[in-house]
């Protein structure tokens, strides 16, 4: 069995899934981040999905939204779970087909997730599961669809 990874390493390799995954790396890089058969997502609302699921969700992000960010914040390693601040920022410049009330008109603004996660990895280092917590009723306020 390969030895756990260290607090720094565990940090590094979660803020890279998160950057491959804004800048939209090839699948190949992305899929080493993670442990793609096992992985599970867990959103606001009840959302579940699968791996296949999170690189759908960030293909729509990456269509819709122009100069995606990334940054984390405060991060919390504890064994083999890692808790941070993430923050995901882009100019809404095109239909978000995957947004939290289906599709969305774009408004040219610039839209911030602030969200909390909290990663599960395997011993090598690979996401298995990820649970996210963000303020949905924001992100509508902010795409222009308040209301709906």
């Amino acid at each position: 069995m390969p030895a756990k990874l260290s607090r720094e390493e565990l940090v590094t390799r979660v803020i890279a899934a998160g950057e491959a995954e804004i800048r939209g790396a090839s699948p190949e890089e992305i899929a080493s981040y993670f442990d793609p058969a096992r992985f599970r997502f867990h959103g606001p609302d009840g959302f579940e999905s699968d791996y296949g699921g999170l690189q759908d969700y960030f293909a729509a992000l990456r269509a819709a939204f122009d100069d995606l960010s990334i940054r984390r914040g405060i991060v919390i390693v504890e064994g083999n779970e890692v808790a941070c601040q993430t923050w995901i920022e882009g100019r809404f410049v095109r239909e978000f087909a995957m947004s939290p009330i289906g599709p969305v008109q774009p408004n040219n603004e610039t839209v911030t997730w602030d969200m909390i996660n909290i990663f599960r990895v395997d011993d090598e280092g690979r996401l298995i599961e990820e649970f996210v917590r963000t303020d949905n009723r924001s992100l509508l306020r902010q795409l222009g669809a308040e209301g709906r």
